[in-house]
């Protein structure tokens, strides 16, 4: 089981902190997404900020596991929040969305069956 919290919670921390990267470089990408979600523009490097706290949140929680599972849980959050934002606009380009939802469920799975099962 070790090795599967391990490698979930390093994927999904790499995946995770990119994805800030391009929020916090001002990528366009991240703007017309906003643009297209109807978000302010100035949104953009709080998400990143938060992507990037959710990023080094989930490496921390393999010294400290409440630390991990707390940011695995706003990982899940953020993203149920950008769902809503989908929808909200009748956006039903869900691919991405969905890829990155998984991961977050899925470091959070790891470590609530890792550290408290």
């Amino acid at each position: 089981m070790f090795a599967a919290y391990v490698t979930v919670t390093i994927f999904a921390s790499l995946l995770f902190g990119s994805a800030a990267l391009v929020y916090l470089i001002g990528h366009e990408f991240p703007k017309a997404q906003a643009d297209m979600k109807r978000l302010p523009r100035s949104w953009v490097p709080v998400l990143g900020m938060m992507l990037a706290a959710g990023s080094l949140g989930l490496l921390g929680g393999l010294r400290v596991p409440m630390l991990g599972t707390l940011a695995a849980s706003g990982l899940v959050l953020y993203f149920i929040g950008a769902l809503l934002a989908h929808l909200r606009v009748g956006s039903r380009n869900l691919a991405n969305w969905a890829g990155f939802f998984a991961t977050a469920v899925a470091a959070l799975a790891v470590n609530l069956a890792y550290h408290w099962a």
